[in-house]
């Protein structure tokens, strides 16, 4: 989904970096009500020196409503002919409330909030290091 997200931005005019990032964050805070730095720091993952990727350390449920997201964002950029940064903004925003919506729906039936500081992936500090077999 996010290839296929940056593909449509790309074609529709919004600049890589600082856009793309803008961007992001708004299909995040729109979704889970955080920005992709604050549920990274929620899940410990605030050194950004150590490679953390938020989307390798998402719940299953973080994983799909981050898909929603983008997917909603996409087709609403479709749709609406979405062109520029601020055309994509408003997408973004559009098409993060729909998995926030969503995601809020879940967690009023389910009573368990989907934003968790869990991990998929154990923190780099605690991974043990994979060793490789010498070679022959």
């Amino acid at each position: 989904m996010r290839g296929e997200l940056t593909d449509e931005w790309k074609a529709r005019g919004v600049q890589e970096g600082k856009e793309y990032a803008i961007l992001t964050a708004e299909i995040a805070r729109a979704t889970f009500g955080v920005t992709p730095g604050a549920h990274s720091r929620l899940k410990g993952l605030h050194k950004v020196k150590t490679g953390n990727k938020l989307r390798d350390h998402m719940t299953d449920l973080e994983l799909i409503f981050t898909m929603l997201g983008e997917a909603g964002t996409t087709e609403i950029a479709r749709r609406k002919d979405a062109q520029g940064f601020v055309d994509n903004r408003k997408a973004a925003k559009e098409g993060g409330a729909v998995a926030g919506n969503a995601r809020k729906e879940l967690e009023a039936k389910s009573g368990k909030p989907v934003v968790s500081k869990k991990n998929y992936l154990a923190p780099p500090a605690k991974r043990k290091a994979v060793t490789r077999p010498k070679k022959a």
